[in-house]
This record gives structure tokens, sequence and C-alpha cells, in this order.
């Protein structure tokens, strides 16, 4: 299986090194972000053991794996502390490479470097240290001379670590020149958002370092926006409108202590992705039989808004495509929780030769919405670990998997219909580059009024490029098609 036809909003899995493990699962904005202080434990937990959990993680990571998959070999118990602490980590482990390369040109064995990068991500500023850089020094010698992959450099660990405390102010003064440790990127990465963004790549760079915000969707169908609201507000929860359909809440929580999370009155999703649903059926009759395909469908946060939208008892047929089956599955369990119905399958949505007859009848579709496998630029902020995980020849190869999917599914789309194409990404050549090729080859398609590129971060600020028209929301690329009525 190709991990990159798997998308419903998540990053694909890494493609370094072949047979990495998944990629992070979920809504695009349910991953939740770590603050400053790692969330209490249920039974105390030494900090040393935690920083241990973090370093292997982190050194999971740069292997191949994916944060997702490595957060999931961590105790239970342990888990949220070290996802906090994980994330701060890689937000600022150019930094942190930086750092020990200044002091030990010659890079440490896996396990002892991931402990020494772990320690100096987290103290190196001490105004957003989670704990006093001492603590952290003294608690990360504790976890290398605790585990064996790394007691015998337990010495040299310490020995660096003391040196940074007596050095600080000279040794971050010399990394501040290096894009690495200046922007926390890979310096490809801050190459290509230059030349696509010329006036904004900074601003994508510094969003990328800071926590998104928890955006929820309201189902139009059990509640409304303002009663919601109050709902939230009756359990002391503060938010604000976004769209028609969403609340940013002030402070994340849990999803079980939403109001009516349970029976489908709201969903986790990006205030970005909420543009999806709106831009595809915006104009059509949803009062007549309408025939919608979602492409590449899981976990089915905007399959669920299509039905949403449409309303109870709208002749709206929604078939919902997933090539992996236990990614089609989380489809099925969202849709369950919502009270809504679509036809989920699972199967290639660029080969239609195996599913569009048999279980389509071969029938065009009134509306495609294809959210494409892509790099997951724009989610960088709820996926730290992406930035590390991508090579810069992902873009290209994914590149000519979102065009064969353009194509594969452009016939299926009946004239005078409409696809919408979408990525998470900010890299051109995965939004306004891809559509821009596909309106080249295909003369019976129109570009209609779309928003483009949006960049992560608050649209409302000052600076923001004017596409960002509302909240806070993650980077994204949205272009709407409509097919020649001939």
């Amino acid at each position: 299986m190709s991990p990159s036809h798997s998308h419903g909003g998540a990053p694909r899995a890494p493609r370094r090194p072949q047979g990495a493990g998944p990629a992070p699962a979920g809504h695009r904005n349910s991953a939740p972000s770590a603050g400053h202080q790692p969330p209490p434990q249920q039974q105390p937990v030494a900090l040393w053991q935690q920083l241990l959990a973090v370093a292997a993680a982190l050194q999971a990571i740069r292997s191949g794996q994916s944060g997702t998959a490595a957060l999931a070999a961590v105790d239970a118990a342990l888990r949220p502390g070290v996802q906090a602490l994980l994330f701060q980590v890689l937000r600022q482990a150019g930094r942190a490479e930086a750092l020990r390369r200044a002091m030990v040109p010659r890079t440490p064995p896996p396990a002892a470097d991931a402990l020494l990068c772990t320690a100096l991500a987290l103290c190196w500023n001490p105004q957003e240290s989670p704990y006093e850089p001492f603590t952290l020094v003294n608690q990360s010698v504790e976890a290398a001379k605790r585990h064996t992959a790394t007691r015998a450099q337990a010495s040299f660990i310490n020995g660096c670590l003391r040196r940074f405390l007596r050095e600080q102010a000279a040794l971050v003064q010399g990394t501040d020149a290096d894009p690495l440790a200046r922007w926390n990127h890979p310096a490809w990465w801050i190459a290509r958002l230059r030349k696509d963004h010329p006036a904004h790549w900074e601003q994508i760079l510094q969003a990328n370092n800071t926590h998104a915000p928890m955006t929820l969707r309201v189902n139009a169908q059990k509640s409304t926006l303002p009663l919601y609201q109050q709902a939230l507000s009756a359990i002391n929860l503060e938010a604000k409108p976004v769209g028609p359909s969403g609340l940013e809440l002030r402070q994340p929580v849990p999803v079980q202590a939403l109001p009516g999370f349970g029976d489908g009155q709201v969903s986790v999703q990006d205030a970005a992705a909420q543009l999806a649903a709106p831009l595809l059926l915006n104009g059509l009759d949803l009062s007549q039989p309408l025939r919608v395909l979602d492409a590449c469908a899981a976990p089915g946060g905007k399959t669920a808004h299509l039905l949403e939208m449409a309303g109870a008892g709208a002749p709206l047929q929604v078939t919902a495509l997933e090539i992996d089956p236990v990614r089609s599955a989380r489809i099925g369990e969202t849709l369950q929780r919502l009270g809504l119905q679509a036809n989920v399958l699972v199967a290639d949505a660029a080969r239609p030769e195996g599913w569009w007859q048999q279980h389509c009848g071969g029938a065009l579709f009134d509306a495609i919405l294809l959210d494409a496998p892509c790099t997951a630029s724009g989610i960088v902020r709820r996926h730290p670990d992406v930035r590390w995980l991508r090579r810069e020849s992902d873009i290209a190869q994914l590149a000519v998997l979102q065009a064969q999917l353009l194509a594969a599914l452009w016939p299926l789309v009946r004239p005078g219909g409409r696809l919408l194409y979408c990525t998470c990404s900010v890299f051109r050549a995965e939004g306004d580059g891809q559509v821009q090729t596909f309106l080249a080859h295909n003369t019976d398609a129109q570009l209609l009024p779309s928003p483009g590129h949006l960049i992560p971060g608050n649209g409302d600020k000052a600076g923001a490029v004017p596409d960002n028209q509302f909240g806070d929301h993650d980077g994204f690329f949205y272009a709407l098609l409509q097919k020649s009525p001939q």
C-alpha cells in the first residue's frame, strides 16, 4: 500500500526510510498541543523517566518513524507528559542540534545524541523552559545513567550540559546566524518557502513553531453556533466564532469535556478544513438529488460536514473513498457518532475502474471533493515531526500522485459539475502550480473563485495575506474547478 494514497487531513507516512511507521492519525486539529508545563500525571513520575521516553521518541523520529507511532510506544502513564515535552523538543530541535554541533562537532551515538539534544531543546531558552535548566540538566544526566544505551556516555552528556550552562549566552549567540537554529526547519524547507512565499515565508515559519488552537465545528443538524457557545460558556469554556460553523476555544480541552460530543453535536476540525464543504456545496440546489464523492475521505470530517450542511432528509448521496481499510473504519466511526450515513468504500481513488462501475453504477458525480495526499506542510503546528520527516524530493513525488488523482477523477464529474481540489500544504507545487498545470491540459475546466493558498496562523494579524479571511487556521490550498456544460 502506498501511504500517500491514504489521506484525510493527517500527515502521510514519511518516505525516509522505506517501511517507516504510520503517519499521525486523527482530525487535522485533534492532536493535543503541548504547553509549557507538562500535564499532571495520574501517579508521580520522575522527570528522568519522561526525558528518557522523549529522547527515545526523538531517536525514532530521526530514524523515520512518525511522532504518532513513536508516542504509541510510550507507557500510557507517561504519555501525556512525554507528548507535551516531545512537541516542545521538536519545535526547537534545530536549535538543539546547532548547539550540540557547536560543542561536539562529531555526532555522538544516536541514543546519547537524542538525549543530549532533548535536554538542549528544553533548556536553551529559560523563558520557555518547562523546568529550571539546572533541574533539566541533572535529570538528563540521571536518565543517561539509568539506561543501558546511554550509560557509557553519561559523563560525556554531563560535561556537555554543564558546559552549556556555563557558556549559554555565548553558545546561543553563536548559533543565532544558523538558519536551522533560527527557524527550526530543514534548510531546504526554508529555501522552498522563501521561493514560494517571498513576502510571508518568515510568518509561516514563525507560525509553525507555535501552538495551534482547538477549533470545533458545530453540527447544524443538532445545534447552532450561538446555542453551542452558550453551552460552552455554562461550563466556563470560552470560545469565539470562526466562520459559519466554527468555534475556536480559548484553551484546548479533552473532547470528552465538550458538551454533546458523544451524541454528535460537535466535532473537532480546523477552521481552514471547515471551508471545504461550503466551497463545494454553495450554489448547488440541495433540495434536488445530488451525487457527491469524497475521494480521500478518512477520517471522515469533511464527509460529515457535507452531510451536515445538506440537512436531515436532503437527497444528498455521498460516497466516501479511502484506500486504507484501518483509516476507512474511522470514517464509519465518525459518521456513527454524528448520526449520519454515507456509502463508505475501501478503494483507490486513482483507479476508478476498480470501484466506479461496481459500486456507483458508473454514474457521474455532481461534485467531487479531492483532499489530496500531500506533504502536510501546512499543519506543522499540530504535527511538529513532519518537518523532520519530509525530504524535498517528497514534494515532486506527491505532486505526481496529485496529478494522477486529478486526471482520474475529472472524467467522473458530470458536465456542469464541479471538483474541489485541496491540500493541507503551503508548497505551491502542491497547490497553485498543480492547478495551473491541470487547467492548461483541460480546456473544459474553469477555475471558480477560490481561497487559493492559506498560510498558517491568525488571519486577523497585520500583514497577513488577503486570502486569510478569518480566525487562526492551518495552512491550506483550495481550488474550485467547474466543468463546461458541454
